[in-house]
């Protein structure tokens, strides 16, 4: 379905999308996505350099010659001013943002104790701050057009805290009450907020982690495979421009989302449903996928110690 169908518009008026970490990856591949369906695009990102390479990839699947996409180097993390003056900016050239996808981030993995502790504050900067200040940027204008949609991409690991993610679980955790309070501010503006759990995802993000990455936290993340960041875009997108509040990827994600919704927002009476009669089995499940993580974690250990007690 064409995004100009599922929101109520003049089929003549582009959307503004506003990506954040748009230069790579997931945030990259939801730019594509739009920018395939008729969208206006601004990329946010710190690296010129990658931004102007993703913006030839993203212009390859233009549709209209009306299409724009447009640069915005900046540390979205760093200074809420500076966040604020380019967002304007970038308003002021292709209007005001219809929805705004919050994908900057970072990730880094490791036991608690070994982890530097400037990472911590790192981590909740770029994962948490990073969606505050673009969105503190643009919601005045949505409340006053009575419109917008709002994305931050999450995690899994925002969703359940593993071996290994103490600094990288806590911020993406952090999103969910930011996006529950935010929606619940800002729903009868007719703007509404979407909070996507990617699970692991092949992009150069991944790839980085992945070298540092602890033994425990490697099988851990092998139970359930690697998406391609492709295919996580479409679902994401798909849920945001439909209002649906939380956006999950493959049978794991659907049911991690039904364990965790708690007070979350839901968009239909058929997901409540499904909600209060799957959680039952869904915990039965994650018992044993809790079980199988501690014994990941303890044979670890054991091996660990035997090693070091070998002569």
């Amino acid at each position: 379905t064409h995004l100009l169908d599922l929101w109520v518009y003049d089929l003549l008026t582009l959307l503004n999308f506003q990506v954040t970490g748009g230069s790579s990856g997931i945030g990259k591949c939801i730019a594509i996505e739009c920018y395939r369906q008729g969208a206006f695009i601004t990329l946010v990102a710190r690296d010129e350099t990658k931004l102007l390479q993703a913006k030839k990839e993203v212009e390859k699947f233009a549709i209209n010659d009306k299409q724009v996409v447009l640069c915005i180097s900046v540390d979205v993390s760093s200074d809420y001013n500076q966040v604020e003056s380019v967002i304007k900016q970038a308003q002021e050239k292709l209007g005001p943002v219809d929805m705004l996808v919050n994908c900057a981030g970072t990730s880094v993995s490791g036991k608690f104790e070994e982890v530097e502790v400037d990472r911590f504050k790192k981590l909740m900067e770029v994962n948490y701050l990073g969606s505050v200040y673009p969105t503190r940027a643009v919601i005045t204008t949505m409340k006053e057009r009575r419109m917008g949609r709002i994305m931050f991409v999450s995690s899994q690991a925002g969703q359940i805290g593993l071996f290994g993610y103490t600094a990288y679980s806590p911020s993406k955790f952090a999103l969910r009450g930011l996006a529950e309070s935010l929606q619940m501010e800002i729903k009868p503006y007719n703007i509404y907020v979407t909070v996507a759990y990617p699970p692991d995802t092949d992009t150069p993000g991944l790839a980085e982690e992945n070298k540092t990455k602890p033994l425990e936290t490697k099988l851990i993340s092998e139970t359930s495979g690697v998406c391609q960041p492709e295919q996580v875009a479409k679902i994401v997108v798909r849920d945001a421009v439909q209002g649906n509040f939380n956006s999950s990827v493959g049978p794991d994600g659907y049911m991690l989302s039904a364990l965790t919704c708690g007070m979350s927002p839901v968009t239909s009476i058929t997901e409540a449903l499904q909600q209060i009669i799957t959680m039952g089995l869904f915990r039965t499940i994650a018992l044993f996928y809790l079980g199988s993580f501690d014994s990941i974690v303890r044979r670890c250990m054991i091996q660990r110690e035997h090693d070091t007690a070998l002569p």
